[in-house]
């Protein structure tokens, strides 16, 4: 027999070098964050969700100006407005001094915001005079615009206007009277051009200038900078979509979270178990469907004493979280009824686990994509129901706002400030769109079957 050396058990030489491909590792979470980067849909949607919280919390913290304050010199302003004023003295009252000579309509001075000063001669057959204005000319049709003044005599020939004053252009009549209050034929029209104005006293009240400012009269200063401009109140846009932000992300994002958590478990449950107690459960999740949840939204109003003219975010929670768990619960019990039939929990029975721990511990955690999709999904659908809640009166109601209060006020001014609905419709609308799109960049990602696929 022949002994053997260690030269007998020296490798072989090999002088063809063998090239591998191989590719790192991933975890299921790292494989799902690169296929969501490759969906640019849904990685830009996914910003601008990022951006919207930032909006909402950070924004307040930058543009320091209170929803609820009032810029009564900027009323209805749409972005861009021009915001130059003249400081003029402070208001004194003025009795028709002017000169007598002159004839027609006209004003006395220079028409400001502060005051419009009309005068005119007493028209031929008028036992009195009635004064309008209108934003519009005098058509055909006669419609002189709103009254604002009336005198039944010859003697009051002068009116002084401080209704409500814009910078814009204005269209003053003047009609005559009969004896018993009836319109005549005969009229005057002027237009006129006012400018907008403000005194020193303002100006320091809303910290335009300071104390130490050398300003006089004739001077021009810039009055606040609205970038979103100002709704029919003067209060600031850009600050009210802030403060409504925290109370349509609060309901969109705090319902869902319970109603799907809730499902969730719910779902577990019965899917787990099984048998009757899984058809008892589903069927009471069949029977939560069938309920109207507008009327339990009045019905939950009521309970709480919300009485109208109050907002009723409290009430929309709960109802909203008591009513819309049920479709949450039926995705994950199918994805029960799936995951309980696999080795590993038949493995981890077998070892003396127990359903608490098989729930908490194996099945729920692989069930976490379909939860997460559920959530984007039903983020924008409680975004919506508050915002029509809202819009009906239903739910957050003036002075609270929110996105859906807001585009219910800005819809009664659409035609002559569309701006107070355009920016929270839209608003809404991009943040609806852009949870939609995440949500199914999600859905593709989390998907395990389209990584076997690539």
């Amino acid at each position: 027999m022949q002994s053997l050396s260690s030269a007998d058990f020296a490798p072989i030489p090999n002088s063809q070098e063998v090239h591998g491909i191989s590719r790192p590792s991933l975890s299921y979470w790292q494989d799902a964050w690169i296929r969501l980067k490759a969906n640019k849909r849904a990685l830009m949607s996914l910003y601008i969700v990022i951006f919207l919280l930032l909006f909402t919390i950070v924004g307040p913290w930058i543009w320091r100006v209170s929803p609820a304050a009032q810029d009564l010199d900027q009323v209805s302003q749409p972005p861009g407005s021009p915001r130059v004023a003249l400081i003029v003295d402070d208001y004194t009252p003025w009795f028709g001094e002017g000169n007598p000579l002159e004839t027609g309509l006209r004003t006395f001075g220079d028409p400001t915001t502060q005051v419009v000063r009309l005068q005119w001669n007493a028209l031929p057959g008028a036992a009195g005079h009635r004064i309008y204005r209108n934003l519009f000319p005098l058509g055909p049709e006669r419609a002189y615009g709103i009254p604002i003044g009336e005198f039944f005599d010859n003697n009051t020939l002068f009116f002084e206007d401080r209704l409500d004053l814009k910078p814009q252009n204005y269209y003053y009549s003047v009609v005559a009277l009969g004896q018993f209050g009836e319109l005549l034929d005969s009229y005057e029209l002027i237009e006129v051009d006012v400018k907008r104005v403000t005194t020193i006293a303002e100006a320091l009240e809303q910290e335009l200038v300071s104390h130490t400012s050398n300003f006089q009269i004739g001077d021009a200063i810039d009055m606040a900078w609205h970038p979103l401009g100002t709704d029919y109140l003067g209060r600031d846009m850009l600050a009210r979509l802030m403060a409504g932000a925290r109370v349509s992300l609060f309901i969109g994002i705090g319902a869902p979270f319970l109603f799907v958590l809730f499902g969730v478990m719910y779902g577990s449950i019965a899917g787990f178990l099984g048998g009757k107690i899984d058809q008892v459960m589903m069927r009471f999740a069949d029977f939560v469907v069938a309920l109207p949840f507008l009327l339990f939204m009045i019905l939950f109003k009521i309970a709480f004493g919300v009485g109208p003219g109050e907002s009723g975010v409290l009430p929309m929670l709960v109802a909203l979280v008591i009513l819309m768990w049920p479709a949450t619960a039926r995705l994950v019990r199918g994805q029960i009824l799936l995951i309980r039939e696999q080795g590993y929990i038949s493995a981890s029975q077998l070892l003396g686990a127990k359903t608490p721990y098989l729930i908490l511990r194996h099945m729920i955690p692989n069930t976490l994509g379909v939860v997460l999709v559920t959530l984007t999904f039903a983020i924008p659908s409680a975004i919506f129901t508050e915002a029509f809640l809202s819009f009906i009166g239903m739910g957050v109601v003036p002075p609270t706002p929110s996105w859906g209060s807001m585009s219910n006020e800005g819809i009664k001014t659409m035609l002559t400030t569309p701006h107070e609905l355009i920016f929270p419709a839209v608003i809404i609308s991009i943040t609806v769109l852009a949870f939609n799109l995440l949500g199914d960049g999600l859905r593709d990602a989390l998907d395990a079957r389209m990584r076997n696929q690539e």
